[in-house]
């Protein structure tokens, strides 16, 4: 289970991380603060976009460096210290470093201090080449992921996602596990138990409730796939979270 946010010393630690992406040109690792001023950039981040030195990057923001993505950036960023839960596994297009288009997959979470305060938002993506050339991935079966995430609290069908996607079950399945290592149905339950773990641990909420909220039939249904993905129960990975 990914933590919800990333607890970091001070702004150095956040350098750090930047600098071991450096040698990856297919990753691109970026930290923002609250007012979205980048704070650390990768160096795959200065090659996308044309840039030489992080010092042009650090201290800006968004709406000041990459106009035509702020409005779609924040709707997102809004969201995610909302819910202050991780974004996983979002499809998102991008600009490979050779100037062609193509697809990554992306993450965002929370950055906290380790007082607990929040104090901005990290992202990480990596590039999805080889699939992007292949043909794999395109904005219908992106619009299915993404109608997976937004969606995984009631019943979804594989002739719903088959429909969204324009593709056959079997066009489906193989490329959620070209991409995912996993099939539909197996996607739809981890998205569930994501959010059904951070509930768990970060919300009040009755174990019932967060069920049925989640998508699972019962609490029964619940318990069984956090035993068999996290290897405890609601109630031990609740007492755990409490303990920490």
């Amino acid at each position: 289970m990914l933590e919800p946010s990333l607890v970091i010393a001070g702004p150095d630690s956040l350098q750090a991380i930047a600098t071991l992406f450096d040698p990856l040109p297919d990753v691109v690792f970026s930290a923002r603060d609250l007012g979205g001023r980048f704070i650390a950039i990768s160096q795959g981040w200065l090659v996308r976009h044309a840039l030489q030195h992080k010092r042009q990057v650090l201290g800006r923001t968004v709406a000041e460096l990459l106009p035509q993505q702020a409005s779609h950036l924040s709707r997102y960023d809004h969201c995610l210290l909302r819910e202050g839960r991780p974004l996983l596994n979002r499809l998102e297009t991008t600009r490979y470093p050779d100037g062609s288009a193509g697809w990554c997959l992306s993450h965002k979470q929370p950055i906290r201090d380790d007082g607990g305060q929040l104090i901005g938002l990290a992202s990480i993506s990596r590039d999805l080449t080889e699939l992007s050339r292949s043909g794999l991935l395109d904005s219908r079966f992106a619009q299915c992921v993404d109608h997976i995430q937004r969606h995984f609290s009631r019943r979804l069908t594989l002739d719903e996602l088959c429909a969204i996607a324009g593709l056959s079950p079997s066009q489906l399945e193989r490329r959620m596990r070209k991409l995912f290592r996993m099939s539909a149905s197996e996607f739809i339950r981890q998205t569930r138990m994501e959010a059904a773990s951070h509930a768990i641990c970060h919300t009040p909420a009755a174990l019932a409730d967060i069920a049925v909220a989640c998508g699972f039939c019962d609490q029964s249904a619940l318990t069984r796939h956090c035993r068999q993905r996290l290897g405890l129960s609601p109630r031990q990975l609740r007492q755990r979270e409490r303990l920490a």
